[in-house]
């Protein structure tokens, strides 16, 4: 008869198998760790011993739905308990693979619903200010001002992600009128391009000391290497601090802010939808009640029978 496997055992192969087969970060992979050591310190109190991997193939979906209940006792939110469930998952889609470990009750488990988040877009004034500073940013060379300004332009004069605005190649300039963009789940989306988004990338391609091939990327780190995302983050937060911003001021601001201007100027819903590339049109409603929340905000402030009433 084989040994019992220990759950702690399997969990650092586990380990093993994320930063090395899977080539994950040392940060998620120390999550994930600790996701599986919290369920191993619940299960230890819960069966009265250290688990063995056999131990949580056993498991009934009240043994789950116990452990969850536990973690929210501690403090654990929605969004928490709904990555620790995945990471459970994970686990024992390796551990199948690895030792034939199975627990068919894992998959009657629902993981709690969390609340969506509200985008909280820059203002108008905001971010123009952010892509002003940027361009003008007296700790940076030249070249880097222009390109940090030519990439806030793509995120709020186009709305594209960060991934899409990096992903952009060499032979991608001159940018045309409209961008043919792929992005998330692989959907194509066509974007057009507006004026001073288009000078400002050539601004940043005329100034660059590299040199830009066709088919490598259009933004470039200092040393030449691809521009990552942390870099604009970085540039980003630089610039809120400088601005006095709050920190809610991210990258992806700049892009719920290009949809939320669009719709207060008078944009439709379904074509919003379409330059954003939501699969779903209710993805794209969370910026309609942004707006409608502005616009009663506006009402209670002006309005001189809302007034009376404050």
């Amino acid at each position: 008869m084989a040994e019992p496997v220990p759950f702690a055992a399997a969990c650092r192969a586990f380990a093993g198998h994320l930063a090395g087969e899977r080539r994950m970060s040392p940060r998620t992979v120390e999550a994930y760790g600790r996701d599986l050591a919290q369920l191993e310190d619940f299960l230890t109190g819960h069966l009265g011993k250290r688990p063995a991997l056999a131990d949580l193939e056993a498991l009934a979906p009240a043994d789950w739905r116990a452990f969850l209940a536990a973690r929210r006792r501690e403090g654990a939110g929605a969004r928490t308990l709904q990555r620790q469930l995945s990471a459970v998952r994970s686990f024992f889609a390796y551990a199948r693979r690895r030792w034939g470990a199975e627990n068919a009750a894992l998959a009657l488990v629902d993981a709690p619903k969390a609340p969506r988040r509200a985008p909280r877009p820059v203002s108008e004034p905001a971010a123009r200010e952010l892509i002003a500073d940027a361009a003008s940013d007296p700790d940076t060379p030249a070249w880097v001002r222009a390109r940090d300004a030519a990439v806030l332009s793509l995120l709020y004069g186009a709305g594209l992600r960060i991934s899409e605005a990096l992903s952009l190649k060499g032979r991608d300039h001159p940018l045309p009128e409209v961008l043919r963009i792929t992005g998330k789940g692989s959907k194509t989306r066509i974007v057009p391009v507006l004026p001073a988004v288009s000078q400002a990338v050539s601004a940043y391609v005329a100034a660059t000391p590299h040199h830009l091939d066709a088919d490598g990327p259009l933004f470039r780190a200092i040393r030449g290497g691809p521009l990552g995302a942390r870099a604009v983050q970085e540039t980003m937060a630089r610039l809120r601090s400088r601005l006095g911003l709050a920190p809610t001021a991210t990258p992806h601001a700049l892009r719920h802010a290009f949809a939320t201007h669009l719709l207060a100027g008078g944009g439709d819903l379904r074509a919003i939808q379409e330059l954003l590339g939501h699969a779903s049109l209710s993805t794209t409603q969370v910026y309609a009640e942004i707006e409608a929340s502005g616009l009663m905000k506006i009402h209670a402030a002006t309005h001189p029978r809302a007034r009376k009433r404050a």
